[in-house]
């Protein structure tokens, strides 16, 4: 407790926590003494000190900067862009404001029955504050009021957010897939609760989603091997109808039906995975639980880059392997920048959590075996046919 005397007024200022809890309870016990009524209103703030920040990444860099709620916009973002500007303050009942980096955040959270003034600014000197201003505090002579707020700081745990302030949780920020990420995040979760691994966690999670998805998988690798096994026929038709643009279309049309193939059979279900895939990207690039989290050998954070780049060459070496097993594009300027997409897909994950890139090369390596069995069954079932 810290006591204040403003007058004949005394002011405890009461801080409360809490063993494995991140939130501070701020209480205000006003003793009015004098024979006038006493009027206060309380207020808290957050400052950033001017300092290059450390948590993002190279690529991919996650939101940093001031976050609020009110009644009609559930998460607002107020950048550093948007305080030099000048952002208009807002009343709001209730809600909070808080300061938003890649696993961590600050918030204030006052007294939700009444109306809060959110502001930011930025001083002379260059720091940026955020805060609110309460509602007047009145205290009758001679009587006692309490007020109490809260103030979190520490690590964006979705399900404690929620549970703190209305949207506070929203700070995780999964973007405009949230509704496909909330889920995958929720099953990783549970999925470690039973292995205790987050490496072979995301591993298991790798295997849930490839299974999810294996029909549609299958159509898109059936397509791909029907593709491969015309090849030299449309490479004769390209030879015979050349000149003719016209007839070379329509001939490619009648061998797309005469073996049953759909040249857009691979495009569709890559374009209805994709969805979850950039979902559980930012899941796993957003979840405080992969920080200092373990995996094995040299792998001692998932939050980190790998310190010998053997996942991101692993990723790329599947990858190439994966697009030697599809039938190459026809265009040779396109072959040759798919050629190069493992390297500079390598490149760019150098820099990428390491949980981020197991995922990656857990996903090609389950893609390879897929598309290995799926395209063998085919073509097996192709030999019978023909024999037939």
């Amino acid at each position: 407790d810290l006591l204040t005397q403003v007058g004949e007024t005394n002011i405890i200022k009461r801080y409360r926590f809490t063993r494995g809890s991140y939130l501070v309870k701020v209480s205000f016990i006003i003793t009015n003494l004098n024979d006038n009524s006493f009027q206060a209103n309380a207020f808290g703030q957050i400052k950033r000190d001017v300092f290059e920040d450390s948590s993002g990444l190279a690529f991919g860099r996650t939101y940093l900067g001031f976050v609020t709620t009110s009644v009609d916009d559930p998460y607002i973002r107020i950048d550093f862009d948007d305080v030099d500007d000048g952002t208009p303050s807002f009343d709001t009942q209730g809600g909070w404001i808080g300061f938003s980096q890649h696993y961590f955040i600050s918030a204030w959270i006052p007294d939700p029955s009444q109306t809060n003034r959110y502001t930011t600014r930025k001083s002379d000197n260059g720091q940026y504050f955020g805060g609110f201003t309460g509602s007047s505090i009145i205290v009758p002579a001679g009587e006692t009021v309490e007020y109490t707020m809260e103030f979190y700081a520490g690590p964006k745990d979705q399900y404690a957010l929620a549970e703190i302030s209305p949207n506070l949780d929203l700070t995780i920020d999964y973007g405009f897939l949230w509704f496909l990420a909330a889920p995958i995040y929720w099953l990783l979760r549970q999925i470690d609760s039973f292995i205790g691994n987050y490496g072979f966690s995301i591993i298991a999670l790798t295997l849930v989603v490839k299974a999810i998805f294996y029909k549609l998988s299958e159509a898109q690798y059936r397509s791909m091997a029907g593709m491969r096994r015309v090849m030299p026929k449309m490479e004769s038709l390209k030879e015979r109808y050349g000149d003719d643009p016209m007839k070379l279309r329509q001939a490619t049309m009648e061998l797309y039906k005469k073996e049953k193939i759909n040249p857009f059979g691979g495009c569709l279900p890559v374009l209805v995975q994709m969805p979850v895939f950039l979902a559980l990207y930012w899941v796993l690039l957003e979840s405080v639980e992969l920080r200092h989290a373990a995996f094995g050998l040299w792998l001692q954070d998932l939050s980190v880059r790998d310190p010998y780049f053997i996942l991101p060459l692993l990723m790329a070496a599947t990858m190439y392997f994966q697009m030697s097993l599809s039938p190459a594009p026809a265009d040779p300027i396109q072959a040759k920048v798919m050629k190069l997409m493992p390297i500079m897909l390598g490149v760019l994950f150098l820099w990428f959590p390491s949980g981020l890139v197991l995922y990656w090369v857990t996903n090609g390596i389950l893609g390879i075996l897929q598309q290995w069995y799926i395209t063998k069954k085919i073509n097996s079932a192709y030999e019978v046919r023909k024999a037939t």
